[in-house]
């Protein structure tokens, strides 16, 4: 069992930068590949970006190639979502979620999902 909590979400304008966490608990969480997703209003889940459980692969929508970066450190349970370049396009509810698929795109390949964090980007 995993149990995620995000965090880092807020208001910024256009061109700005947040970085997302979030924090795991359970002594597995290193065994698990980690992804982020977002929603926006009306719009259904999309994937960002995804880290495998060592951190060495990435994966990224195209959607955010260039602008954000993940990153984990398993000593502190914690994945990371750095968004620079921010656009109003990137404002929805960010999640993050826990798979033993790594580098999964799909939703539904995710076992464990996080509350979300509402990031709005201004214009």
């Amino acid at each position: 069992q995993v149990q995620l909590v995000e965090s880092g979400g807020g208001l910024v304008q256009a061109g700005g930068s947040l970085r997302l966490s979030c924090a795991a608990s359970g002594r597995t969480f290193s065994s698990y590949a980690m992804g982020w997703f977002r929603q926006a209003p009306g719009k259904g889940r999309d994937f960002v970006a995804a880290v495998s459980w060592s951190g060495a692969s990435t994966y990224y929508a195209d959607s955010g190639k260039g602008r954000f970066t993940i990153s984990r450190d398993n000593a502190k349970n914690t994945v990371y979502l750095q968004m620079n370049s921010l656009k109003p396009e990137d404002t929805a509810i960010y999640y993050c979620a826990a798979t033993l698929r790594t580098g999964s795109p799909r939703s539904y390949d995710y076992d464990y999902w996080g509350q979300g964090t509402q990031v709005t980007v201004s214009s």
